[in-house]
């Protein structure tokens, strides 16, 4: 299984630069935390494995805690924090609208300078206004056969007003 384009490649990465963790933490954690995500302790293995495979995790020795059988837990390389830093900035800048992607990689967000958040950021809203060009009529065609462009460029909209006020609390030093 190639981790690399499964979506909970980087919340695994991001939970993992918080602490090392075995695979059924994990999945408590991501049930926890990330509600709208379908997690099975069988696709964290899974994961786990193959991040193993492509160096982005390591395991530690398997370890007894509080009577249960050993476990082995997992901790982030020097290259699953330059993946999740890559993961997370190619989210912000490509990632589509109102999409599952973005808001992973908004979430750690954190993890790269604010600088470069705000830079990002500001390309991606440069490139939604572009999109939202694209919504704004429908040369002759009856509104009730075009409605899926009014809600486009509603959440194109609110993304893009989101972004100018996240990226302004950045610029302000309110948040990261």
């Amino acid at each position: 299984m190639d981790a690399s384009r499964n979506s909970l490649v980087m919340p695994l990465l991001g939970l993992l630069v918080e602490q090392p963790a075995h695979a059924y933490d994990l999945t408590a954690r991501l049930q926890s935390r990330y509600t709208h995500l379908r997690v099975t302790h069988s696709t964290v293995t899974t994961l786990l494995k193959s991040m193993e495979r492509a160096g982005t995790v390591t395991p530690r020795a398997p370890a007894q805690v509080e009577g249960r059988p050993p476990r082995t837990a997992y901790e982030l390389t020097g290259a699953g924090v330059a993946d999740l830093s890559r993961r997370v900035e190619a989210g912000l800048r490509d990632a589509r609208p109102a999409s599952i992607d973005f808001v992973l990689a908004v979430s750690y967000a954190g993890l790269l300078a604010a600088g470069q958040v705000a830079a990002i950021l500001q390309t991606r809203l440069d490139r939604l206004a572009g999109e939202a060009v694209r919504y704004e009529g429908a040369d002759g065609i009856p509104e009730v056969y075009m409605l899926e462009t009014d809600y486009w460029r509603a959440v194109l909209t609110a993304e893009m007003e989101w972004i100018r006020r996240l990226t302004a609390r950045i610029r302000s030093h309110d948040i990261l």
